[in-house]
């Protein structure tokens, strides 16, 4: 299956995407930019790519329980079991009864006090904004363009909204930034190189 069903999670209200409650620096009718970033925006399965580790899983899982604390074991145990079956198209790999009871045992047992590890974001568009990607990336590129020189993060930034569309290249990203690819390439880091292979990673072969 190509396109996740997200049937079982909507019929049961299961939240698997927020928005920050962090203070903006400015907002707009599309959403809201943060000039020093939140880690408060989580936005899952909103792009092809697929969850293609146990590492991966365990994030999703932790991050499902995490913005729905009123679960119990049993039905987390059944969200779990939902997203980790293959035909429904979230993973990219099957795994035994065994090893899901052990990562379901894993995610519950952590500290639902401490917000998972989130990606940092300065740009939050809102779902019902109606822009395409295109219509985002233009909107990133005009934004970062007003700062002074290109930053590490703001590299990262216009990664994760390519990596919606599909493939992060640094010709994309050049494009993006309104910059030459000698200026990408001068500031790309190794940490970003290898997030960037991550991202990239994450889309399933076809």
């Amino acid at each position: 299956m190509s396109h996740r069903n997200l049937t079982y999670l909507n019929n049961n209200r299961i939240i698997y995407r927020r928005y920050s409650s962090d203070i903006p620096t400015s907002n707009h009718r599309w959403g809201w930019y943060y000039a020093e970033g939140t880690y408060g925006y989580y936005a899952m399965f909103n792009n092809k790519a697929k969850i293609n580790t146990i590492r991966s899983l365990k994030w999703h899982l932790l991050t499902l329980w995490y913005l729905n604390p009123n679960l119990d074991k049993n039905k987390f145990k059944q969200l779990a079991e939902y997203i980790i079956y293959k035909e429904n198209g979230f993973v990219t790999f099957s795994i035994g009864s065994k090893l899901i009871n052990q990562v379901v045992e894993d995610v519950f047992r952590q500290d639902l006090d401490t917000p998972p590890k989130n990606r940092l974001r300065k740009i939050v568009f809102k779902d019902s904004s109606g822009l395409s990607i295109i219509d985002k990336l233009k909107i990133v590129g005009q934004i970062i363009g007003q700062a002074k020189g290109i930053k590490q993060d703001d590299i990262y930034e216009a990664m994760l909204y390519i990596h919606e569309q599909g493939q992060i290249t640094v010709p994309k990203l050049a494009k993006v930034l309104k910059c030459t690819t000698r200026t990408i390439y001068r500031h790309m880091s190794e940490e970003l190189k290898e997030e960037k292979k991550l991202l990239n990673n994450q889309y399933e072969k076809i």
